[in-house]
C-alpha cells in the first residue's frame, strides 16, 4: 500500500470532477423522459467538458506536480494536452448532435462512453507510471471500440468495431509485453526512475531494447502508422461520422502526448535505438499514406489515409529526439486535430437524415450551393495540404525543421517531396467544390452552435497560421518544464 500523505487528490480534480459529472448524467439519464432528453443530455455533456475544462485551468501547473505516489503528474505539457482535447470533445459533442439526433444515436450510452473516453485520455498524458498511462489507454480504447459500434443496425459499423477491437487488443497485448520487458530490465516502471536507471547505465541494455520493440510497435498503432496502420481506413469509414471526428481529432491529441510520455520521457537514454524504427515508419506512413489517398472516392477513407501520412510527419518531431522537436510534435497534434475538426464537421454539415455526404461528389458545386461552407472546406484542405497562410503550413514546416536540425536531411527532402504529392488530393476536393456543377440542391441546415463554431474553427486554422508564435511559444514552455 502506498503512503497516503503522497497521494495529493487535488492535483487529479479535473478527473475527478469529470468522473463525478458522470457518473450523475448516467444516473439522470435512468430517470428522463423521452421528450427533451436529447436536449438535455447534450447540454449536460457539454456542461461536464467545460466545468472539467475550467478545472483544468484553475490548477494550471507552474511546477510539474505529483500525486497517488508519483504515479500521476500534473505538468503544462499534461495541462496543455488536457485543454485541447476537452475543446476538440467539446466541439465534437456540438457537430456532431444533429447527425446523431437525426440517426436516433444521441443517447445516454453515446454520452457515458464519449466521457469516459475523455476521462482516459486525461489520465494518459497524465500518466508518470506505465501502468497509469496503460490504464488510460484502455479506458480510451475500450470507450472508442463500442462507440465505433453504437449504430447496431449498421453491419458497416460493427465490421468496423470488430476490426478495430481485435487489432486493438493485440496491439494492446504488444505494448504489455513490452511493458514488462522495460520493468524486467530496470526494476521500475515509474517514467523517471527508468529514465534515471538508464542514465546511470544500470538497466540490462539487451532486454530493454528487446521490451522496446513491442512498446514502439504498440505506440505506433496507437497512432494509426505503417505497418500498424490496418484498422484506420475501415474505422474511419464504418463508424458513425462523429465517432471518426473524435478518433481523429482529440485520440491523436492523447496518443502524442502517450508516445511522448515514453519515448521522450522514460525511454530518451536508449534514443539510438527507437529513431532507426520510427525513422522507418515515417518513411513508410508519409509515402502510403499519400499514394492510396488520391485513389480514393469515399471522403472519409481518404481522410483516413490523410491521417497515416500526417501521423508520419508528426514521428519527424519525436525521432529529432530534441525539446524542439519534441515541442513541434505537441504543435502538430494540437493544430492537426483543430483541422481535422473543420474537415469532418463539414461532412456532418452536409449530411442529414437518410444521406451520408461522406463520397467525394457529394461536395460537388458546393459554392454554388454556399459560398460561405465552400470557403471553410477549402481553409481546412489547403491547411491539411501545408499550403500557407493556413497553420498547416507551419506545423510541417516546424516539424521538417527539427528532423533537418537532427540531421536527416534525406528524411526531410523525401517528406517534403511526397507532401507535394500529396497536396493533389486535397485540392481535387477544391477543385469539385468551385469548378463542378452542384448535383445536389437540398438547402444547407445548421444550427446557430454549429454555424458559429465552423467559422470559429476556420478562423482558428487562419490566425494560427499567420500568427503561430502564441501556440509555438505555450507548446515550447510546456516541454521545458516538463522533461
Amino acid at each position: 500500500m502506498g503512503n497516503l500523505a503522497n497521494m495529493n487528490y487535488l492535483v487529479a480534480a479535473p478527473e475527478m470532477a469529470l468522473l463525478l459529472l458522470l457518473s450523475l448524467i448516467m444516473v439522470g439519464d435512468l430517470f428522463l423522459k423521452k421528450e427533451g432528453r436529447e436536449t438535455i443530455l447534450a447540454i449536460s455533456a457539454l456542461g461536464a467538458v467545460v466545468v472539467t475544462l475550467a478545472a483544468v485551468i484553475a490548477r494550471w501547473p507552474s511546477a510539474p506536480q505529483l500525486a497517488f505516489n508519483n504515479m500521476f503528474v500534473l505538468d503544462q505539457m499534461a495541462a496543455l494536452l488536457k485543454v485541447a482535447i476537452l475543446l476538440a470533445v467539446a466541439a465534437t459533442l456540438i457537430y456532431g448532435r444533429a447527425y446523431l439526433v437525426a440517426r436516433h444515436l444521441y443517447n445516454g450510452e453515446f454520452v457515458a462512453l464519449l466521457l469516459f473516453a475523455t476521462l482516459g485520455m486525461m489520465v494518459m498524458v497524465s500518466a508518470q507510471h506505465f501502468i497509469t498511462l496503460y490504464l488510460g489507454l484502455e479506458l480510451l480504447s475500450l470507450s472508442s471500440y463500442a462507440m465505433v459500434a453504437l449504430n447496431r443496425d449498421s453491419a458497416t459499423s460493427t465490421e468496423a468495431a470488430m476490426k478495430y477491437f481485435i487489432l486493438g487488443a493485440l496491439a494492446s497485448g504488444l505494448l504489455l509485453y513490452g511493458i514488462s520487458m522495460v520493468y524486467g530490465a530496470t526494476g521500475s516502471l515509474n517514467v523517471t526512475a527508468v529514465l534515471n536507471i538508464e542514465s546511470f547505465r544500470q538497466a540490462n541494455s539487451s532486454l530493454l531494447s528487446f521490451g522496446m520493440v513491442f512498446v514502439v510497435a504498440g505506440l505506433a498503432f496507437k497512432l494509426g502508422t505503417v505497418p500498424f496502420h490496418m484498422w484506420i481506413p475501415d474505422v474511419y469509414q464504418g463508424a458513425p461520422t462523429p465517432m471518426t471526428l473524435f478518433i481523429g481529432s482529440a485520440s491523436k491529441i492523447a496518443a502524442a502526448g502517450f508516445v511522448l510520455r515514453i519515448l521522450g520521457g522514460a525511454l530518451q537514454g536508449h534514443l539510438g535505438d527507437w529513431q532507426g524504427m520510427l525513422v522507418i515508419m515515417a518513411v513508410l506512413s508519409i509515402a502510403l499514406g499519400n499514394i492510396v489517398a488520391i485513389a480514393q472516392t469515399n471522403l472519409k477513407r481518404m481522410l483516413a489515409y490523410s491521417t497515416i501520412s500526417h501521423m508520419g510527419f508528426l514521428l519527424l518531431g519525436i525521432l529529432a529526439g530534441s525539446r524542439g522537436g519534441y515541442a513541434a510534435t505537441l504543435f502538430y497534434s494540437v493544430t492537426y486535430a483543430l483541422t481535422t475538426l473543420a474537415a469532418f464537421g463539414m461532412i456532418l454539415l452536409l449530411s442529414r437524415a437518410g444521406f451520408e455526404a461522406e463520397n467525394l461528389e457529394d461536395f460537388k458545386g458546393l459554392n454554388q450551393r454556399s459560398p460561405f461552407y465552400a470557403l471553410l472546406m477549402l481553409a481546412a484542405m489547403f491547411s491539411m495540404a501545408g499550403i500557407p497562410p493556413f497553420v498547416g503550413f507551419f506545423a510541417k514546416l516546424s516539424v521538417l525543421e527539427a528532423a533537418l536540425h537532427a540531421g536527416y536531411t534525406e528524411l526531410v527532402v523525401f517528406a517534403v517531396l511526397m507532401s507535394v504529392i500529396g497536396a493533389f488530393y486535397y485540392l481535387r476536393i477544391v477543385k469539385l467544390m468551385y469548378m463542378d456543377d452542384a448535383t445536389d440542391s437540398t438547402p444547407i441546415v445548421a444550427g446557430f452552435d454549429m454555424r458559429v463554431l465552423l467559422s470559429v474553427n476556420a478562423l482558428a486554422i487562419l490566425v494560427l497560421g499567420v500568427v503561430p508564435g502564441s501556440l509555438m511559444t505555450a507548446c515550447l514552455n510546456a516541454i521545458q518544464r516538463s522533461f
